[in-house]
């Protein structure tokens, strides 16, 4: 008996289901796959279908226009000791059957564009397992293996329409299991959820029987988002990022090395034990808890490097698994709280107090349509004239790493460990991606060198250290802040102002206007940003040239378009002139009664 005649048999159900009716092709394959590779058979008792979540809606957009690298997400997952490749097979076998995210699919809509509008979950079907020989591999080939099998495995995508939403390969030598390489589609699990998965996988691999799931499906958490409560409270979510978006700064950092987009990440892993301890002595002194503790050192330090006062703007994901009843759901909730934090504090203390409320507001308020944000980010760019990007980011996974893997991390070599990783592909500026708070404190930063390079992102990181440690024995008064990272980042080479509360360069407005609409004369009075445009352009007025200026606004952080235009058009009598802010009455009207 082969090890595919096994899988196929133990896998098999013991009754015949009724067929899947989602299932476009009920043929059998061949009964005998490619080498390497196992189809795997699973017969659930659960299947439906209903609308989408919010969190796959927003997902599923972000798939249908971003590389599979930046959406599909890999991970090794810890295997008991002693596993079988057969054990590691049916484990997997009862995960999928166990989870009814991963067994969706979201066949194309009815609308032109064929954007999926229901998930479908499948009672029924097969997926297919890689397995790679290791050979005589040691540990550390064994792990440099299953990281390339991984970062492979992201940029191939997975189909929408088709279950699972996973993709696994096992790493075998002979029918011993020695490694598991999951790749995740983010429309079917988010990190969180993946922590689950994982802590479900390593129990079931074990021999352990798991109690029932208990946390909301997807099916049930689209049908409480689509009700007259879940509608409130996504119509309630749209107005809070309509008023941060409308009034709180739209960039962060003003540095001349901002040329384009966030490109060519450093990534810092940071692992500290004191830092761990100085991080538990400030939360029971201040009755915080360490998620908001390190949001407010976290943006003392971005505040204090961008060299402004007053409000900042930060993207926090993995929010709405702030809510208890979301912990343990598998699922995508791929949708950030909007934290709109007033960074100008006395001490830390106090700027502690204050990311308490903004990040209950934000998180309360982070359950959103995502089409409608997305307009509504558009209607503010036109509106405001500069366009809001994720520039500082906290992502909270501190509570969704299992414990296995945790555990299975040895001490840092030194306090801190630094280790410099790859960068990730990510539209952020900075970002600090927390994963551990207790034993150790351990979080990753990553830095776009247009803002951070190398030395900076050390320096960042080892202030954000002596911040707790200082911060462990009494308040930290943020006025101190340049003994342990040193002076604001210094404006050279441009023509720094604070407009609309954002640090814009206006050498970077000229040259945005000059591509937009050509030739013209720049002026600034009391904040207002004022185009004059000479031009014999029979169609250009203050609402084209408007509209020409903010489709060019994308990856230009320091600019930002004219609050007033001023068009002198040549006329056959002379000259026109056409005066305007060059806003649309419709979008003005819309975000209105937003706010």
């Amino acid at each position: 008996m082969t090890l595919h005649d096994l899988i196929l048999r133990e896998a098999a159900p013991r009754k015949t289901p009724p067929p899947d009716p989602a299932e476009p092709d009920p043929a059998e394959p061949d009964p005998r796959p490619a080498a390497g590779q196992f189809a795997v058979r699973f017969a659930a008792a659960s299947s439906g279908s209903g609308p989408l979540t919010r969190g796959q809606d927003n997902m599923i957009r972000c798939i249908r226009s971003d590389a599979p690298e930046r959406i599909n997400k890999d991970s090794v997952w810890p295997v008991p000791p002693g596993t079988s490749v057969p054990a590691g097979l049916v484990a997997l076998r009862l995960l999928v059957e166990r989870h009814e995210s991963l067994r969706t699919s979201f066949p194309a809509g009815p609308g032109p564009d064929g954007f999926p509008v229901r998930q479908v979950v499948h009672p029924s079907g097969r997926f297919t397992v890689t397995v790679v020989e290791a050979d005589d591999h040691d540990d550390g080939r064994l792990d440099s293996l299953a990281g390339e099998l991984g970062r492979a495995g992201v940029a191939v995508p997975l189909d929408l329409a088709v279950a699972p939403r996973v993709r696994f390969t096992l790493v075998a030598r002979g029918e011993r299991l020695l490694r598991l390489v999951a790749v995740v589609c983010h429309a079917g699990a988010d990190g969180a959820a993946t922590a689950v998965l994982i802590q479900d996988w390593y129990a079931l691999a074990a021999g352990t029987e798991l109690p029932p799931v208990v946390a909301p499906t997807p099916l049930r958490l689209a049908a409480a988002e689509q009700s007259r409560q879940g509608r409130r409270k996504a119509a309630a979510g749209l107005r809070h990022w309509a008023r941060v978006l409308g009034s709180g700064p739209q960039t962060v950092f003003a540095d001349p090395r901002v040329t384009g987009p966030p490109r060519d990440h450093t990534a810092l892993m940071v692992r500290s034990t004191s830092a761990a301890d100085h991080l538990a002595a400030v939360c029971r002194r201040v009755g915080a808890s360490p998620s908001v503790v390190l949001l407010a050192a976290f943006a003392a330090l971005v505040a204090h490097r961008a060299g402004r006062r007053g409000e900042l703007v930060m993207s926090a994901l993995s929010a709405n698994r702030h809510q208890a009843e979301l912990i343990d759901h598998v699922g995508t909730l791929a949708q950030d709280a909007l934290i709109l934090l007033d960074a100008d504090a006395a001490d830390l203390d106090q700027l502690i107090g204050r990311a308490k409320s903004a990040s209950l507001k934000a998180y309360w308020n982070s359950v959103l349509d995502a089409e409608q944000v997305w307009q509504l980010v558009e209607d503010v760019a036109h509106q405001r004239g500069s366009r809001f990007a994720r520039q500082v980011v906290v992502n909270d996974l501190s509570l969704t790493v299992p414990p296995a893997v945790a555990d299975a991390q040895p001490p840092p070599s030194v306090d801190p460990e630094l280790t410099p990783l790859p960068g990730p592909p990510l539209p952020v500026r900075l970002m600090l991606a927390i994963l551990r708070i207790t034993g150790s404190l351990d979080f990753v930063l990553v830095a776009c060198p247009q803002v951070l390079d190398a030395e900076e992102t050390e320096g960042f990181a080892r202030a954000l250290l002596a911040v707790l440690a200082a911060a462990a024995d009494g308040p930290v008064l943020l006025a101190d802040l340049p003994a342990v990272l040193g002076p604001p980042a210094e404006r050279l080479g441009g023509e720094w102002r604070l407009v609309d509360g954002s640090w814009i360069d206006l050498a970077a407005v000229r040259a945005l206007v000059d591509t937009a609409v050509g030739p013209h004369r720049l002026s600034l009075a009391e904040g207002r940003l004022v185009a004059e445009i000479a031009t014999d352009d029979p169609a250009l007025d203050p609402a084209t040239a408007h509209r020409a200026v903010v489709a060019a606004l994308p990856g230009r952080d320091t600019a930002m378009a004219p609050h007033h235009y001023v068009v002198r058009r040549a006329t056959a009598d002379g000259e026109e002139v056409l005066a305007g802010d060059g806003r649309d009455p419709e979008i003005v009207a819309r975000l209105s009664a937003l706010t």
